[in-house]
């Protein structure tokens, strides 16, 4: 079954540019306002959305991140609305929809019924940011099974063997974190990622997405000099909290005119 994430990343590469891959909580600062920003993402440039439900303990977050969800939850988000938000979302864009989600709200609900779910919503696949390929065998079924995407995480102090076993297990992309820590904005990127995108070639990887400290459109020129797509996330977050979904639109284009100059 095809992937609609490396379809996606093709067709950008096909106009001569990277893609723009852009993260959104749901829920924040309310389902259906997240629910519109989503939307405004997509027509303002994003060639991937990537939705993050909220989760009580986001270690891989950083504060703006961390406090958009803290509100999420406290509003009243669950995890059963995930997936009317994504089927709504998906019906008004062209762009594939990602879930980004820790793995315990997944195991929770039940792999498989998870992925049926996501799968009949429109959704194109998961990020899976705490949970590694050999301890994924479920979700490697399922997601093989409804022909979802499974995007797993490679660092800079992965292992040729975990690279290899990342390499030959994700669809869509490899996540390549740019350095070691948090999300947030950061005034430099790490050389790092740029080695680890070039130890990925060597695996075999054909789409490497860089996120994590990705903030300004010179940011993801930069990425996109030797990566497939850049992943912006605490930027459009900041964006949408300060100056609501117009802001929103206007940083989103800003990012996307990276792409074009790389």
């Amino acid at each position: 079954m095809s992937s609609r994430v490396a379809a996606a990343i093709d067709a950008a590469k096909a106009e001569g540019r990277g893609a723009f891959v852009g993260y959104l909580p749901l829920g924040f600062p309310d389902l259906r306002t997240s629910i519109e920003a989503a939307v405004t993402l997509a027509e303002n440039g994003a060639d991937i959305l990537e939705l993050g439900p909220p989760y009580s303990d986001p270690v891989m977050d950083g504060l703006v991140i961390q406090e958009a969800t803290q509100h999420a939850l406290a509003g009243g988000f669950r995890l059963r609305d995930i997936f009317p938000a994504v089927q709504e979302i998906a019906s008004r864009v062209d762009i594939p929809v990602l879930v980004m989600t820790y793995w315990n709200p997944v195991f929770q609900y039940g792999v498989d019924r998870y992925a049926d779910e996501l799968a009949a919503a429109g959704g194109a696949g998961l990020i899976t940011p705490d949970i590694t390929p050999e301890a994924a065998a479920d979700w490697i079924a399922a997601s093989e099974r409804t022909g979802l995407d499974r995007v797993f995480l490679a660092a800079p102090t992965s292992t040729d063997e975990r690279l290899e076993l990342v390499a030959r297990n994700s669809t869509g992309f490899v996540y390549t974190v740019s350095t070691m820590g948090i999300t947030g904005e950061r005034a430099e990127l790490d050389a790092a990622a740029r080695t680890l995108v070039a130890r990925l070639r060597e695996h075999g990887v054909e789409h490497a997405c860089v996120g994590i400290g990705i903030s300004t459109a010179d940011q993801v020129s930069g990425v996109l000099d030797y990566a497939d797509g850049a992943i912006v996330g605490t930027a459009l977050v900041r964006a949408l909290r300060d100056g609501g979904l117009d802001e929103l639109a206007r940083t989103a284009r800003a990012l996307a005119d990276g792409t074009r100059s790389a």
